[in-house]
């Protein structure tokens, strides 16, 4: 791949986001005054090197078209599936239909921080790379391992152990055969990269910012609002 290859983001947005134990999907939550949705989508469409986005949505979502959301960029829908490897393969087709290279830009709609910095050292490591990489942070907490009755069991080495964020960045053709594969097989898989990783593959790992936090309990909004405003230099650009 080349630096001329069009990079477009996918954004699974089809969950109910029970975890938040709210009526709204955590996705159509709020902080200063836009949904993590648009602040998702503001962030990734800002930075100069993606070309657009497939927003993957639930099929009875009628929250996305009362938002009024408007790109710079060309934003296409499409809808999800039962599982998240389901919704991002069904961004993955619509996609198809509107280039055949490119790299997919796979994002969680619920980390809404990610930092352009952090989007500049993924997209150049996927150009690269023809497994494709991912965002990460090494694991920095000693790990326990749990044992049939809540007894530590033994401590786990944590050298060479890395918690995977988002985006995780593939080409297209690559990631749509893997991903199809899993589904096919009935695996479930709980980030792009498995699939990749199970297609023989090995994804590059690119430090990431802990600041790429996911939005999964009520007091992430909070630290989430506090971060932001730490990175106001990234929020008007688009």
């Amino acid at each position: 791949m080349n630096s001329e290859t069009p990079v477009w983001a996918v954004i699974p947005a089809a969950g109910s986001g029970r975890r938040m134990r709210s009526a709204l999907p955590k996705q159509y939550l709020s902080f200063h005054g836009k949904t993590l949705l648009e602040h998702c989508l503001d962030r990734l469409l800002s930075h100069p090197a993606v070309d657009g986005a497939v927003l993957v949505l639930g099929a009875d979502d009628q929250r996305w078209q009362q938002l009024g959301y408007r790109p710079g960029k060309p934003l296409l829908t499409a809808t999800g599936g039962a599982e998240r490897q389901d919704s991002v393969y069904a961004g993955l087709l619509e996609l198809q239909l509107h280039c055949r290279d490119a790299v997919a830009l796979v994002h969680d709609a619920a980390r809404p921080l990610v930092s352009h910095r952090d989007l500049d050292s993924l997209i150049a490591a996927a150009l690269a790379n023809e497994a494709g990489a991912i965002l990460a942070c090494p694991v920095s907490d000693t790990l326990k391992r749990q044992g049939r009755h809540m007894q530590i069991e033994a401590t786990v080495p944590r050298e060479g152990l890395w918690r995977a964020l988002t985006p995780q960045a593939f080409q297209l053709e690559i990631l749509t055969a893997a991903l199809r594969r899993v589904i096919d097989e009935g695996i479930a898989v709980t980030d792009d990269a498995q699939a990749l990783e199970m297609a023989g593959y090995s994804p590059l790992l690119v430090e990431g910012s802990p600041d790429n936090i996911k939005i999964t309990a009520p007091g992430d909004l909070q630290l989430a609002e506090r971060i932001w405003l730490d990175q106001r230099d990234q929020q008007h650009d688009k």
